[in-house]
Protein backbone atom coordinates (compact mmCIF):
# COMPACT_ATOMS: atom_id res chain seq x y z
CA UNK A 1 0.00 0.00 0.00
CA UNK A 2 1.17 3.01 -0.91
CA UNK A 3 2.04 5.53 2.10
CA UNK A 4 -0.08 9.09 1.72
CA UNK A 5 1.78 11.83 0.17
CA UNK A 6 1.09 13.63 4.06
CA UNK A 7 2.68 10.53 5.87
CA UNK A 8 5.98 11.59 3.28
CA UNK A 9 6.37 14.98 4.15
CA UNK A 10 6.22 14.45 7.56
CA UNK A 11 8.41 11.32 7.50
CA UNK A 12 10.46 13.99 6.03
CA UNK A 13 10.54 16.37 8.94
CA UNK A 14 11.09 13.70 11.32
CA UNK A 15 14.16 12.40 9.98
CA UNK A 16 15.79 15.79 10.40
CA UNK A 17 13.96 16.61 14.17
CA UNK A 18 16.01 12.77 15.02
CA UNK A 19 19.07 14.79 14.40
CA UNK A 20 18.23 17.60 17.22
CA UNK A 21 15.79 15.49 19.18
CA UNK A 22 17.79 16.01 22.75
CA UNK A 23 18.55 19.31 22.69
CA UNK A 24 15.21 20.37 21.59
CA UNK A 25 13.33 18.24 23.85
CA UNK A 26 15.87 19.09 26.98
CA UNK A 27 14.86 23.03 25.98
CA UNK A 28 11.08 21.80 26.46
CA UNK A 29 11.77 20.75 29.55
CA UNK A 30 14.18 22.77 31.32
CA UNK A 31 12.28 25.92 30.77
CA UNK A 32 8.72 25.24 32.10
CA UNK A 33 10.50 23.57 35.03
CA UNK A 34 12.22 26.59 35.77
CA UNK A 35 9.07 28.42 35.31
CA UNK A 36 7.34 26.26 37.71
CA UNK A 37 10.00 26.73 40.36
CA UNK A 38 10.30 30.02 40.36
CA UNK A 39 7.07 31.25 39.59
CA UNK A 40 4.84 28.25 40.88
CA UNK A 41 6.66 27.46 43.98
CA UNK A 42 8.77 30.79 44.70
CA UNK A 43 5.47 33.29 44.07
CA UNK A 44 3.31 30.59 44.45
CA UNK A 45 4.26 30.37 48.39
CA UNK A 46 3.64 34.08 48.64
CA UNK A 47 -0.22 34.03 46.30
CA UNK A 48 -1.23 30.74 48.47
CA UNK A 49 -0.99 32.65 51.94
CA UNK A 50 -3.11 35.76 50.32
CA UNK A 51 -6.50 36.15 52.09
CA UNK A 52 -8.49 35.75 48.42
CA UNK A 53 -5.82 33.20 46.83
CA UNK A 54 -8.24 30.48 47.53
CA UNK A 55 -11.56 32.00 45.59
CA UNK A 56 -9.13 34.11 42.94
CA UNK A 57 -7.90 30.38 41.78
CA UNK A 58 -11.01 28.93 42.12
CA UNK A 59 -9.71 26.42 44.87
CA UNK A 60 -6.33 25.71 43.61
CA UNK A 61 -3.14 26.09 44.48
CA UNK A 62 -0.89 28.08 42.39
CA UNK A 63 1.50 25.16 41.09
CA UNK A 64 -1.83 23.77 40.62
CA UNK A 65 -3.31 27.10 38.34
CA UNK A 66 -0.24 27.44 36.44
CA UNK A 67 1.31 24.22 35.77
CA UNK A 68 -1.31 22.73 33.46
CA UNK A 69 -1.49 26.19 31.67
CA UNK A 70 2.70 25.78 30.85
CA UNK A 71 1.49 22.30 28.51
CA UNK A 72 -0.89 24.85 26.50
CA UNK A 73 1.62 27.94 26.36
CA UNK A 74 4.89 25.84 25.53
CA UNK A 75 3.12 24.09 22.68
CA UNK A 76 1.99 27.66 21.60
CA UNK A 77 5.49 29.06 21.57
CA UNK A 78 6.89 25.77 19.97
CA UNK A 79 4.69 25.50 16.70
CA UNK A 80 5.02 29.58 16.39
CA UNK A 81 8.12 29.61 15.60
CA UNK A 82 7.61 25.75 13.54
CA UNK A 83 5.62 27.67 11.21
CA UNK A 84 7.73 30.31 10.63
CA UNK A 85 10.98 30.11 9.79
CA UNK A 86 10.84 26.24 8.77
CA UNK A 87 7.97 27.33 6.07
CA UNK A 88 9.13 29.63 4.98
CA UNK A 89 12.67 27.58 4.39
CA UNK A 90 10.64 24.79 2.72
CA UNK A 91 9.87 27.86 -0.06
CA UNK A 92 12.98 29.79 -0.50
CA UNK A 93 16.11 28.40 1.42
CA UNK A 94 16.21 24.48 1.09
CA UNK A 95 12.96 24.71 -1.97
CA UNK A 96 11.71 21.39 -0.17
CA UNK A 97 8.00 22.22 -1.12
CA UNK A 98 9.40 23.54 -4.63
CA UNK A 99 10.65 20.06 -5.19
CA UNK A 100 8.17 18.06 -3.64
CA UNK A 101 5.37 19.80 -5.95
CA UNK A 102 7.33 19.04 -9.07
CA UNK A 103 6.49 15.86 -8.45
CA UNK A 104 2.78 14.45 -8.57
CA UNK A 105 2.09 15.54 -4.76
CA UNK A 106 -0.45 18.25 -4.33
CA UNK A 107 0.17 21.78 -2.10
CA UNK A 108 -2.76 20.44 -0.30
CA UNK A 109 -0.99 17.57 0.68
CA UNK A 110 2.80 19.26 1.31
CA UNK A 111 0.70 21.70 3.61
CA UNK A 112 -0.99 18.64 5.70
CA UNK A 113 2.49 16.91 6.33
CA UNK A 114 3.45 20.44 7.62
CA UNK A 115 0.50 20.82 9.66
CA UNK A 116 1.00 16.60 10.78
CA UNK A 117 4.79 17.55 12.05
CA UNK A 118 3.66 20.87 13.82
CA UNK A 119 1.15 18.65 15.82
CA UNK A 120 3.17 16.31 16.38
CA UNK A 121 5.74 18.84 18.17
CA UNK A 122 3.27 20.15 20.30
CA UNK A 123 2.43 17.20 21.65
CA UNK A 124 6.53 16.37 21.70
CA UNK A 125 6.33 19.84 23.73
CA UNK A 126 3.48 19.41 26.25
CA UNK A 127 4.27 16.03 26.98
CA UNK A 128 7.57 17.50 28.12
CA UNK A 129 5.77 20.02 30.68
CA UNK A 130 3.58 17.01 31.83
CA UNK A 131 6.56 15.10 32.74
CA UNK A 132 7.96 18.12 34.65
CA UNK A 133 4.37 18.60 36.28
CA UNK A 134 4.83 14.81 37.63
CA UNK A 135 7.64 15.57 39.79
CA UNK A 136 5.51 18.20 41.92
CA UNK A 137 2.79 16.23 43.85
CA UNK A 138 0.11 19.03 43.32
CA UNK A 139 0.73 18.63 39.60
CA UNK A 140 0.45 15.01 39.47
CA UNK A 141 -2.20 13.63 37.63
CA UNK A 142 -3.51 11.33 35.42
CA UNK A 143 -5.34 14.15 33.71
CA UNK A 144 -2.26 15.03 32.00
CA UNK A 145 -2.09 12.78 29.78
CA UNK A 146 -5.45 14.18 28.49
CA UNK A 147 -4.08 17.74 28.99
CA UNK A 148 -1.30 17.04 26.46
CA UNK A 149 -3.68 16.29 23.95
CA UNK A 150 -5.26 19.79 24.43
CA UNK A 151 -1.91 21.50 24.01
CA UNK A 152 -1.35 19.48 20.86
CA UNK A 153 -4.45 20.93 19.60
CA UNK A 154 -3.25 24.96 21.08
CA UNK A 155 -0.64 24.76 19.37
CA UNK A 156 -1.94 23.51 15.96
CA UNK A 157 -4.44 26.07 16.11
CA UNK A 158 -2.03 28.79 16.75
CA UNK A 159 0.61 27.28 13.51
CA UNK A 160 -2.36 26.54 10.98
CA UNK A 161 -2.96 30.37 11.26
CA UNK A 162 0.66 31.45 10.95
CA UNK A 163 1.77 29.14 7.84
CA UNK A 164 -0.68 30.28 6.22
CA UNK A 165 0.66 33.89 6.76
CA UNK A 166 4.27 32.95 6.53
CA UNK A 167 3.33 30.97 2.75
CA UNK A 168 2.82 34.74 1.45
CA UNK A 169 6.14 35.70 2.95
CA UNK A 170 9.63 36.46 0.75
CA UNK A 171 11.59 37.46 3.49
CA UNK A 172 11.65 36.77 7.71
CA UNK A 173 12.19 40.50 8.45
CA UNK A 174 8.24 40.36 10.39
CA UNK A 175 8.80 37.41 12.07
CA UNK A 176 10.07 38.86 15.14
CA UNK A 177 7.28 41.35 15.01
CA UNK A 178 5.13 38.29 15.46
CA UNK A 179 6.49 36.72 18.46
CA UNK A 180 6.75 40.93 20.04
CA UNK A 181 3.27 41.58 19.22
CA UNK A 182 1.27 38.58 19.20
CA UNK A 183 3.29 35.50 20.57
CA UNK A 184 4.49 37.16 23.75
CA UNK A 185 1.40 39.23 24.49
CA UNK A 186 -0.67 36.35 24.48
CA UNK A 187 1.48 34.30 26.91
CA UNK A 188 1.37 36.99 29.39
CA UNK A 189 -2.25 38.07 29.23
CA UNK A 190 -3.45 34.67 27.57
CA UNK A 191 -4.83 33.89 31.59
CA UNK A 192 -1.79 31.14 32.15
CA UNK A 193 -0.08 33.27 34.87
CA UNK A 194 -3.38 34.53 36.58
CA UNK A 195 -7.36 34.78 36.20
CA UNK A 196 -8.29 36.73 33.12
CA UNK A 197 -10.74 38.33 36.33
CA UNK A 198 -7.93 40.57 36.81
CA UNK A 199 -7.43 41.99 34.01
CA UNK A 200 -9.54 45.34 32.14
CA UNK A 201 -12.78 44.19 30.86
CA UNK A 202 -11.81 44.64 27.07
CA UNK A 203 -8.34 43.08 27.70
CA UNK A 204 -10.52 39.94 28.95
CA UNK A 205 -12.38 39.95 25.69
CA UNK A 206 -9.41 40.20 23.38
CA UNK A 207 -7.83 37.57 25.38
CA UNK A 208 -10.87 35.33 24.89
CA UNK A 209 -10.98 35.55 20.94
CA UNK A 210 -7.16 33.81 20.87
CA UNK A 211 -6.93 30.09 20.65
CA UNK A 212 -4.35 29.92 23.66
CA UNK A 213 -7.33 30.94 26.47
CA UNK A 214 -9.20 27.79 24.91
CA UNK A 215 -6.29 25.71 25.41
CA UNK A 216 -5.21 27.28 29.19
CA UNK A 217 -8.76 26.33 30.33
CA UNK A 218 -8.48 22.54 28.88
CA UNK A 219 -5.33 21.47 30.38
CA UNK A 220 -6.03 23.25 33.52
CA UNK A 221 -9.32 21.74 34.05
CA UNK A 222 -7.94 18.49 32.74
CA UNK A 223 -5.14 18.28 34.63
CA UNK A 224 -7.15 19.30 37.91
CA UNK A 225 -10.14 16.86 37.13
CA UNK A 226 -12.51 19.98 36.53
CA UNK A 227 -13.83 18.82 33.04
CA UNK A 228 -17.47 19.68 31.71
CA UNK A 229 -18.71 18.12 29.26
CA UNK A 230 -20.35 21.58 28.19
CA UNK A 231 -17.00 23.54 28.61
CA UNK A 232 -15.25 21.27 26.62
CA UNK A 233 -16.83 20.93 23.68
CA UNK A 234 -17.03 24.87 23.53
CA UNK A 235 -13.15 24.97 23.91
CA UNK A 236 -12.52 21.97 21.53
CA UNK A 237 -14.70 23.31 19.28
CA UNK A 238 -13.31 26.48 18.92
CA UNK A 239 -9.62 24.85 18.49
CA UNK A 240 -11.21 23.21 15.82
CA UNK A 241 -12.47 25.83 14.09
CA UNK A 242 -8.98 27.96 14.32
CA UNK A 243 -7.26 24.85 12.99
CA UNK A 244 -10.02 24.13 10.14
CA UNK A 245 -9.93 28.39 9.22
CA UNK A 246 -6.18 27.93 9.15
CA UNK A 247 -6.08 24.63 6.94
CA UNK A 248 -7.98 26.38 4.79
CA UNK A 249 -6.02 29.15 3.83
CA UNK A 250 -2.96 27.18 4.17
CA UNK A 251 -4.07 25.27 0.93
CA UNK A 252 -4.90 28.22 -0.86
CA UNK A 253 -1.38 30.00 -0.38
CA UNK A 254 0.65 26.74 -0.65
CA UNK A 255 -1.07 26.49 -3.43
CA UNK A 256 -0.41 30.09 -5.26
CA UNK A 257 3.23 30.02 -4.04
CA UNK A 258 3.36 26.61 -5.44
CA UNK A 259 2.01 27.47 -8.83
CA UNK A 260 -0.77 25.02 -9.01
Amino acid sequence: MNTPAAIRQWESHFRLYRTIWKSNVMASVVQPFLYLLGMGVGVGALVDKGAHANASLGGLTYLQFLGPALIATTAMLVTAGEAMWPVLGGFKWQSGFHAAAATPIDPGDIAAGVFLWQGTKALIAGGAVAVTLVVFPDTRSPGLLLAVLFGGLTGLSFSALITAWTATREQDISFPNINRFVVTPLFLFGGAFYPLTKLPTWLQWVAKVTPLWHGVELTRAAANGRLTLASTVEHVAALVAFIAFGWLLARRTFARRLGK
